[in-house]
This record gives C-alpha cells, structure tokens and sequence, in this order.
C-alpha cells in the first residue's frame, strides 16, 4: 500500500478541496458569513492569500499562496474548521459528534496539490470558478455568489460571461467533450 504523502513547500501555492462530512448538508453557503469570519480569524494568526475560491453546499475548492517562509497549510485549515465549527455552535446548531466526541461536521482530511506552474494555476482557477455550474446549481459561471470569480470580474482578469451558459453550449472545464 502507497502511503500519502503531503509535499510542504515554503511560500507554495496549492489547491485545496475541504468538504463536510455529510455531503447532503448545505452548512457551507447557509452560513457563509460564519466561514468568512473563519477565514479572517485564520489569517490574522497565520497569514495566506487566498488566490481563488468557491463555496459549494457541501464543500469547497481554494488557492493559497503562503509566506515565504512558510508550509503549514494544514495548521491553517485546521483553523479554519475549528472557528467554523465554534460559530455555528455559538449560533445554536446542534452538531453530530464521533464516537470520540469529536465534532463531525468535516471530513477529516482534505485533498491538496501543490501549483506547478502558471498554467496549472490557470487551469485550477479555471477549475474552481467553473465548478458551481458543473454542479448544477447555476447554468452561468457569473450567477453562483460563493466565489472569487466576482473578484476576477472586478479586476478586469475575466469578463462576466466568461464560460458562457451551458444551457447554450457553454464551456464544460474538466469535463470530456461530447463525442
């Protein structure tokens, strides 16, 4: 058997993809500020740049870049869950425990890949801002409001109709063409 193995590379940038434990849940985007708050609180302790992103229902896709002299990614995501965690018990949610007691609104581990290059930043972004709609929940990439696309738009980096509407022949990113 292959064992994992994570590659912490100081100042990398990686893609990540973090997701709830119950994939039915909708936690993500019904308590999106909580997250955001999160993510504040997060990079106050440990800074990042959150390069681009998505919040699906039930998980999410992101872009960090760290400090040079930094590979900690998972101390920052464990950050991250943990404030998410605390904000929706503070608001009163009742949430499931393990066996262990501890808290099973997220999967325990997350997938993550270290950015190679411009191209593969590219195409990863491309990836991230396409994904509500490969999921369904939008037919345009401009009408899901979870996401770092709108901050591409307002930078002039994409155009708002980038991918078009797929109810119309848009773009279908990480999908294989129709044969």
């Amino acid at each position: 058997m292959v064992r994992y193995r994570r590659n912490f590379l100081p100042g990398g940038t990686y893609f990540f993809t973090v997701t709830l434990s119950d994939r039915r849940s909708t936690a993500l985007v019904d308590h999106v500020g909580a997250l955001r708050d999160a993510f504040r609180a997060a990079r106050r302790e440990r800074p990042f740049t959150v390069e681009a992103i998505v919040v699906l229902p039930d998980h999410l896709h992101a872009i960090f870049t760290l400090p040079p002299d930094d590979a900690d990614f998972s101390g920052r995501w464990r950050r991250i869950k943990g404030y998410f965690s605390s904000a929706l018990i503070d608001a009163g949610l009742q949430l499931k425990r393990n066996s262990n007691s501890d808290l099973a609104l997220w999967q325990r581990r997350f997938w993550e890949h270290t950015i190679r290059n411009e191209s593969d930043f590219a195409r990863h972004v491309d990836y991230i801002h396409f994904n509500p709609v490969k999921h369904g929940l939008v037919s345009r990439v401009c009408d899901w409001p979870h996401s770092s696309f709108h901050r591409y738009v307002r930078e002039n980096v994409l155009p708002r109709d980038w991918a078009g509407d797929v109810r119309e022949g848009g773009a279908k990113f990480g999908e294989r063409p129709d044969r």
